[in-house]
């Protein structure tokens, strides 16, 4: 650990307190093991096009790491729920740079308790608007073979599996003027039996990627706080997020809800690399379920 901190510290000397990430699991059996990566996003721009990303194998064995540039933002459907697909080929988004910025090494052999550093160059094309660019950087590591015991008609047999373990974290791309600008499109709650549905859409209207937290304070009425949500939220086209409060047995009512969102707070990202933008605040009435 002592070896990554001062990876860590080549990678980015303004954030000694860089945060990372373990690989997180895909496929794997009683998995004791994974590479560490720092930092949690990769920032490049037009007055530095290298970045660099720090991985550390924590086994006691030699771990083979795959890096590869992808692409996928957060969406959300209807219900609030947020997902990231990941792309390989036949991206549209003309703010995808995942086509222009390569990785060094591309795969490696970390030794056991070793770590290794990766680096980007972007080579953008010319012309490029003022704004953010956004690709993922995918980082997969492969443990070697388990062996299983599967169930089967015959009896207990025995099969190997592969333990692939798998992350995929943010890289942006900035360049000219940079914009961080954010709408709440639409806010309402709503009762039901048990709990309090509040619903959030937000449209980024900037040309960078609104990073922030979206706290939701819910009050009774007597306006005295029943209970509250911070979340961390990354704005890059539209997202809906959904938040279900229970309502304790007893409470006064009816309800009312307070919604904000805030670059302020983010403790995961460097101060230097947040682009402050817009504060939004919404007082909402409780409607009853139709």
């Amino acid at each position: 650990m002592k070896l990554f901190k001062n990876l860590v510290r080549l990678v980015k000397q303004s954030l000694p307190r860089t945060p990372f990430i373990f690989v997180s699991l895909l496929l794997a059996a009683h998995a004791t093991a994974g590479v560490l990566v720092a930092p949690t996003v990769v920032f490049m721009s037009d007055k530095n096009r290298t970045g660099r990303l720090a991985l550390e194998n924590t086994a006691n064995k030699p771990t083979e790491v795959s890096v590869f540039i992808s692409y996928g933002l957060p969406i959300s459907d209807s219900l609030g729920n947020v997902t990231v697909t990941l792309q390989d080929s036949n991206v549209t988004d003309p703010r995808s740079c995942a086509n222009w910025v390569k990785a060094f090494p591309r795969k490696i052999v970390i030794p056991a308790n070793g770590s290794q550093v990766v680096r980007f160059v972007a080579a953008p094309p010319a012309g490029l608007k003022d704004g953010e660019y956004w690709a993922r950087v995918v980082v997969k590591s492969e443990e070697g073979q388990t062996e299983v015991p599967l169930a089967t008609e015959e009896g207990a047999i025995t099969t190997k599996l592969n333990m692939i373990m798998q992350t995929a974290i943010m890289m942006k791309y900035r360049t000219g003027d940079l914009v961080s600008q954010l709408n709440m499109d639409t806010s309402y709650a709503k009762l039901t039996d048990s709990s309090v549905q509040v619903t959030v859409d937000m449209a980024n209207k900037g040309n960078v990627s609104y990073v922030g937290k979206l706290a939701v304070r819910l009050y009774d009425s007597a306006k005295r706080l029943v209970d509250q949500r911070d979340i961390d939220v990354a704005i890059y086209s539209t997202l809906r997020r959904r938040i279900d409060f229970p309502i304790p047995s007893g409470q006064n009512r009816p309800y009312s809800v307070e919604v904000s969102v805030t670059n302020k707070g983010r403790n995961d990202i460097a101060a230097e690399d947040m682009i402050n933008g817009n504060d939004l605040f919404r007082a909402i009435a409780v409607a009853d379920a139709q």
